[in-house]
């Protein structure tokens, strides 16, 4: 579970990453407040949240079993853990 929050929160912080490299490439200071404007952090956040509903369409639509698959639980055979998985 960690995994995909973790992966959004990446994707949400990338916009905001790739800006303040821009702003220390260009030497046009990082920390100073006329480079975080409103509007370009309004920018940067909608371009954020673009990230983060692209990766959840892309994980809906190719992640997961097929459907009217079956689950099949873990259960124990001839003494083993067989764990569970789609049918």
């Amino acid at each position: 579970m960690i995994r995909p929050v973790a992966t959004e929160i990446a994707l949400f912080l990338l916009p905001f990453a790739l800006y303040a490299i821009y702003l220390a490439a260009t030497r046009a200071g990082v920390l100073h407040p006329d480079a975080w404007s409103v509007s370009r952090l309004l920018t940067l956040t909608i371009l954020a949240l673009a990230l983060m509903l692209g990766s959840f369409l892309v994980l809906a639509q190719f992640s997961g079993e097929p459907p009217n698959s079956a689950y099949v639980p873990a259960h124990v055979e001839d003494g083993k853990l067989v764990p569970g998985h789609q049918k």
